[in-house]
């Protein structure tokens, strides 16, 4: 490197002269002059630069507030290191200059003196741009052009009136290394000093640095806004603690679980917000992650949580543990998904529910006020009759539609199973026990409907233990000691006489009075037979968009049959009849042919519904009557075997006894044929 000597300045000056003013070309290397100089030159050269004259590109008043607005970022970062270096050449004749990565000058510091001589001179402002394009090797415009720092002096300046100053330039990269501006100490040529080329790199060092800083804490600011609007979105409840129990971060649902307001959590201990003795569990000793682990916890405040309670252990690069976060759910809220992706909810309403029968109007009537109160119902009915639909649309038709409904039936399930479905177990509580417990269906149906099917097939234990859940609003789970308080609405049903099932002592008095608080019969359908058309009409719509077919009733003899029908299976049963007809019919149009033999049997005779001994008594004595000829022909076809007869004439069996005992008919003649 050559040395800054009055001697090189000479020789500087002689080469000048011979390359740009003489115009002499330039050979590939001159071994006199630094490099980048010489390759700088040769630039300018080549861009038609006037080598005697500064021709300045300066920025309009509106083109210099848009560049200045885009660097803002630079320069509120630049500017204290540039006042910092000013106080080590502050009366040295020295002007400080910020460039962007362009050339344009953002910022001026320095004597007042000397940059107004600077701009009267040279034009040097706020606005204006030193790029080599402009104005040919200095030390803005090259520093930025080679990308290192540099020190241009006197002569090594292409244009001649910048000869009489010292540049010392380094360029400013950002956190990517893409170089943003240039800082320039612009000084007297005849005070060289390498000094001032350190001093300029160690503050674009440092500019460089904050640089990078700011744009990491950017980062961390953008990560955790992300992080925090990811929180809160979770529609579960998120706590972060730290090793000693400070809350770090927290959402909003977390502070509505807990019943606080969203500030009230902010760098407290989280022994503060629960009370870790009374709940029994240590928030800030958990060891290892766990999900959804059911617990009572009790705030400061006395207030008692059913949650569910998820850790996960945060653990810094050396595997040491920092901090845990914590997410909670409400049990009701678990429960609530748990039943919507389980199907527990009701589907119909009083609109399902067809005919305009008397009978079923006046149901319809009474269920409807039984929808605005919170009694218990009790529907009575034989088989087939809708009971769970008529459960569906009281539900529906209540406060509590939006909450869950569940069906249970209680003839279906397993003896040693029917107390654990309904109360649910904690875990270990039997053989086979799930590990994590179970829910039963008591908590699943909180805030809603539980509906429960053919009630009096529960057993006399386990109606004990329903009664206790009506009179205390209360659940103990089977093996666990926790009371839980659900608020749930009972819906039960039975197509048994509940009144004589107590007087045989086979269901409890004062369960049955608890349960038969609204009580609703439904008639069977041949009580409305004026129904039965149009809900045969319902069905066979229903066939017809199944099936693809157009099938209807127009057979006269078609209609009396399914009205005079006793219909024992009540709607279920005409509506496995319609699809059956419905599937046969070749013409479309629904035959005698296409009905069971059982209804056909029926078309002429609607005198065989049999619903007491009384009608049966009424009865004409044998061969002055069809029923019994029609009783003898089944039992032949049948050869005697009862079930079999039973279903071909559409009666039930205990009617079959009847009219067997009434008629003296012995069933073995008929088994031996």
């Amino acid at each position: 490197m050559a040395e800054f000597t009055k001697e090189y300045q000479s020789l500087l000056q002689q080469k000048w002269h011979k390359y740009i003013i003489e115009g002499v070309p330039f050979p590939d290397t001159d071994s006199q002059i630094r490099d980048f100089i010489y390759e700088s030159w040769k630039r300018s050269k080549k861009q038609g630069i006037d080598p005697f004259e500064v021709k300045n590109k300066t920025l309009s008043p509106e083109e210099l507030n848009l560049v200045l607005r885009k660097n803002d970022n630079l320069i509120q970062i630049a500017h204290p290191y540039i006042q910092h270096l000013y106080t080590f050449v502050k009366g040295t004749n020295f002007v400080l200059a910020l460039t962007d990565a362009n050339g344009y000058v953002l910022d001026l510091v320095g004597d007042d003196n000397m940059i107004q001589a600077r701009t009267k001179k040279s034009g040097l402002t706020v606005g204006c741009c030193r790029s080599e394009q402009y104005a040919g090797t200095n030390g803005i415009g090259t520093c930025l052009t080679v990308g290192h720092p540099i020190q241009i002096w006197g002569a090594e300046h292409y244009i001649k009136p910048h000869h009489n100053y010292l540049c010392s330039a380094a360029p400013i990269r950002n956190e990517t290394g893409k170089i943003i501006g240039c800082l320039d100490v612009v000084g007297p040529f005849d005070l060289p000093h390498t000094h001032t080329l350190a001093m300029v790199s160690a503050s674009t060092d440092g500019i460089e640095k904050e640089i990078k800083m700011k744009k990491a804490y950017e980062k961390i600011a953008v990560i955790n806004n992300q992080m925090s609007s990811t929180i809160q979105s979770i529609s579960s409840g998120i706590i972060m603690i730290d090793n000693l129990g400070i809350i770090t971060q927290n959402n909003k649902r977390a502070c509505d679980i807990l019943g606080l307001e969203y500030s009230s959590l902010a760098h407290k201990n989280i022994s503060d917000i629960i009370n870790m003795e009374s709940s029994g569990i240590d928030l800030t000793r958990i060891e290892r992650d766990f999900q959804n682990n059911e617990v009572t916890l009790i705030t400061k405040a006395g207030r008692k949580l059913s949650l569910s309670l998820s850790a996960s252990c945060v653990n810094n690069d050396q595997q040491e543990r920092t901090g845990t976060v914590l997410v909670i759910d409400e049990l009701k809220r678990i429960h609530k998904l748990v039943n919507k992706i389980s199907g527990f909810s009701a589907t119909y309403t009083f609109n399902s529910i067809l005919g305009d029968s008397q009978a079923i109007t006046a149901v319809k009537g009474v269920a409807q006020a039984a929808a605005g109160s919170t009694s218990n119902v009790l529907i009575l009915g034989e088989s087939g009759t809708g009971k769970e639909l008529l459960a569906h649309s009281i539900h529906n038709a209540s406060q509590r539609a939006n909450g869950p409904f569940i069906a249970i039936n209680c003839g279906s399930l397993p003896k040693g199973l029917v107390e654990s479905e309904l109360f649910g177990y904690e875990k270990g509580a039997f053989t086979g026990a799930s590990r994590e417990g179970h829910p039963g269906k008591f908590e699943l149906a909180d805030g809603g409907t539980i509906f429960l099917d053919e009630i009096g097939d529960m057993p006399l234990d386990l109606q004990a233990s329903l009664l206790r859940v009506l009179q205390t609003k209360e659940i103990v789970r089977i093996g666990g000691k926790q009371k839980k308080q659900i608020d749930v609405r009972i819906i039960a049903a039975t197509n048994v006489d509940l009144y004589k099932s107590v007087q045989k002592k086979e269901f409890r008095d004062d369960l049955y009075y608890r349960l038969d608080v609204l009580s609703i019969q439904i008639p069977p359908l041949r009580k409305r037979p004026e129904d039965i058309l149009p809900l045969a009409d319902h069905f066979i719509n229903q066939q017809n968009k199944i099936l693809g077919k157009q099938a209807v009733i127009l057979d006269s003899n078609v209609k009396k049959a399914l009205t005079s029908y006793s219909w024992p299976g009540n709607i279920r049963e005409l509506e496995n009849v319609i699809e059956r007809a419905v599937n046969l019919t070749q013409t479309g149009e629904i035959t005698l042919n296409d009905l069971p033999a059982a209804i056909t049997s029926y078309e002429d005779a609607p005198s065989l519904e049999v619903s007491s001994d009384t009608e049966l008594q009424k009865e004409q004595p044998p061969g002055e009557n069809k029923t019994y000829d029609l009783l003898v022909e089944a039992l032949r076809a049948e050869r005697g075997n009862v079930s079999k007869t039973s279903i071909r004439l559409g009666i039930p069996k205990r009617t079959l006894y009847r009219r067997i005992k009434k008629y003296k008919i012995n069933i073995d003649d008929f088994r031996l044929l």
